[in-house]
């Protein structure tokens, strides 16, 4: 993982942006409704793959969703995926 990745949240376009040194990494898509956040879509660039990126978007969003105590829904294969592989944040997931 790049310790230059800094991951922020964009309610205005309801995305978690990770940007490296400037330029745009990747992004976490998500609806909110209510308590309940929805991650819809997740996308590295191309010249960012392998780095890590991806799941410091999962990793950063989940922990602010825990922060506010809402719940997930990954509905985006990416997020359901990594949650699976990280036991630590299935009390998120939404029933």
């Amino acid at each position: 993982m790049s310790s230059d990745v800094v991951v922020t949240d964009n309610p205005e376009a309801s995305r978690w942006e990770a940007h490296v040194h400037g330029a745009l990494a990747g992004v976490a898509e998500y609806r909110r409704t209510g308590e309940v956040v929805t991650f819809t879509h997740t996308e590295v660039g191309s010249e960012f793959g392998g780095q890590g990126i991806a799941g410091q978007l999962a990793r950063a969003s989940l922990d602010a969703a825990r922060a506010a105590g809402h719940r997930v829904r990954p509905a985006c294969p990416y997020y359901a995926g990594w949650i699976a592989k990280h036991p630590d944040y299935q009390d998120l997931v939404a029933t």
